[in-house]
């Protein structure tokens, strides 16, 4: 019998110590693939245990970082934040000691405390709006919602949202070169309290938080709000928010611990921070009926789980396409021409909403930095992506984070309701009614690293089916429409129907994301299709 959704057991908790110990005493062997450094979506990420986060990765890392930056020619301050993994803290102290080695200007958090993805991406933003002669950039240490066991480093360049490809390849390989070369190249000393400056993160990012929210809607209407962090680094600042903007917001739980030893398991029986799954959101789900709204985050706060009382936990897509709908019907000083982002795997009923709102879609591939630009510039209004992450502009048409925010979502749900007097389950539910009602899910099918690099580098001209269960094939994508970049895969598509395979970077299997509007055993046809179609193409 499963024990997903069950609170976790003495057996399911990690050793911090030993966690702690391993993260300096194991070194990396540069000829072994899963031992060296590899950026993926969201930064490198890894275990000191398996000893692919340790010392000599962060140390390589951060030099690799300072002469990329000088390379380029930014000479402002670097921002750096960390979340509530256990691995976060070491990791903090490494990068502290080769930034400053290396004369970098570093801002970390006066309160010594943790940070937010949204809340560094909005320093950096904030700072960088200002003409001073210099840029700033920042550093995230944050493996998001992954297991307490595992640690993550995130390069954030001016723009302030996650670093391009080209940006993290030269990292990589250098920090790799680096490993490779015992570390000769890193500068290294240790941090002097005169060496850094601090600025506190929670202020400024509440503060500004009234640019983006309509707290007097939320106010005047009288709405409960319950959040729950998960144990991660926004725990600090909803209590700051209720009590800046007077609004009923209850933290469900305020606790910290690197074990997580308060959460509910996974799907696989893993604590894993995912507040989009009903598994791990199971104890904030208890709260359900206390509140008009309960919203969840992951230990970095750049993803949203969205609780209503009459809906329960919301599916992300359900929510994005309710936050769109909202956002461009309820945002007056945005422009007209200003368009909607979407990454290639999140709903069509995203599609449907942006063409009756007379819209332009923005579809791109898999990650939040393709929403970047259009972010800065302010074309795109909003972008989210499958995995409950999102951000927007200011309610003026200017850039709020450059990446993920999930507090922000998450006082979205409180405006919606307050706004509409409608809870945004009742909302997706009107939009179904009018657009249709899909079934979407991820699945995963086997695949050799042979198939899965074949997948990647596919044509359309591969692809020889003309029919997708039962109807005609409107497109066969590798390149997503709206810049024109690389899916590294193939999406396939219908009138009623889609399909994305994407090969995993981690394991040999390629994920199916498909989506029916005609109802779940369509959707089972449609999986069972495409996997006849890419076996097709990738023998």
């Amino acid at each position: 019998m499963t024990r997903a959704g069950q609170v976790a057991e003495p057996q399911d908790l990690i050793d911090v110590d030993a966690l702690i110990a391993a993260y300096s005493d194991l070194h990396p062997d540069p000829s072994e693939p899963a031992q060296r450094v590899a950026f993926g979506t969201s930064g490198h990420r890894g275990s000191s245990l398996d000893t692919s986060f340790n010392d000599d990765h962060i140390a390589a890392i951060t030099q690799a970082i300072c002469e990329y930056r000088a390379s380029i020619g930014i000479a402002g301050p670097l921002f750096i934040g960390r979340d509530t993994h256990a691995l976060s803290g070491p990791a903090h102290d490494t990068a502290l000691e080769v930034l400053v080695a290396n004369d970098i200007r570093v801002i970390i958090d006066s309160r010594d405390s943790w940070v937010p993805t949204p809340a560094l991406s909005r320093a950096i933003v904030a700072y960088n709006s200002f003409e001073r002669g210099d840029q700033a950039d920042g550093i995230v240490i944050t493996p998001s919602h992954n297991p307490p066991r595992d640690g993550g480093f995130k390069y954030n360049p001016p723009h302030g949202g996650p670093a391009d490809s080209d940006a993290t390849k030269w990292i990589a390989d250098r920090a790799n070169e680096i490993i490779a070369d015992g570390l000769h190249d890193v500068l290294r000393r240790p941090v002097e309290e005169e060496d850094l400056e601090a600025t506190d993160y929670r202020e400024h990012y509440v503060a500004a938080l009234e640019h983006i929210i309509d707290f007097r809607a939320i106010r005047e209407s009288g709405i409960r709000l319950g959040a729950d962090p998960l144990g991660g680094a926004a725990v600090e600042y909803y209590e700051l928010i209720a009590e800046r903007y007077g609004i009923d917001l209850t933290v469900v739980n305020d606790k910290v611990d690197p074990q997580w030893a308060f959460m509910t398991l996974d799907w696989d029986e893993k604590i894993r921070m995912d507040c989009s799954s009903r598994f791990a959101m199971a104890s904030a789900l208890r709260h359900q009926s206390e509140f008009d709204i309960l919203t969840g985050n992951d230990a970095d706060a750049d993803r949203h789980g969205i609780v209503t009382r009459d809906g329960g936990l919301m599916n992300p897509n359900h929510f994005l396409a309710v936050a769109i709908y909202y956002l461009f019907t309820h945002r007056p000083e945005w422009g007209y021409e200003t368009a909607i982002g979407k990454t290639l795997v999140s709903s069509s009923m995203i599609d449907r909403v942006a063409e009756a709102l007379g819209r332009e879609l923005v579809e791109v591939p898999v990650g939040f930095k393709w929403f970047v630009d259009g972010l800065s510039s302010g074309t795109i209004g909003f972008g989210g992506e499958e995995s409950a992450g999102a951000s927007f502009l200011t309610r003026d048409g200017s850039v709020w984070t450059t990446d993920k925010d999930g507090i922000v979502l998450a006082l979205l749900a409180g405006e919606i309701l307050a706004a509409t007097g409608k809870t945004p389950s009742e909302i997706y539910a009107e939009l179904a009614d009018r657009y249709g009602a899909p079934v979407y899910e991820r699945v995963d099918a086997v695949a050799t690293k042979e198939q899965k690099s074949k997948l990647s580098k596919l044509s359309a001209a591969d692809v020889t089916a003309t029919e997708l269960a039962g109807d005609p094939i409107t497109a066969k994508l590798t390149e997503a429409p709206g810049n024109g970049a690389a899916i590294g895969g193939l999406k396939v598509t219908t009138d009623r129907a889609w399909f994305a395979a994407r090969p995993s970077g981690t394991e040999d299997v390629y994920k199916i994301y498909a989506e029916s509007f005609v109802g779940a055993e369509h959707l089972r046809e449609v999986q069972a299709a495409a996997r006849e179609i890419v076996n097709a193409a990738i023998g």
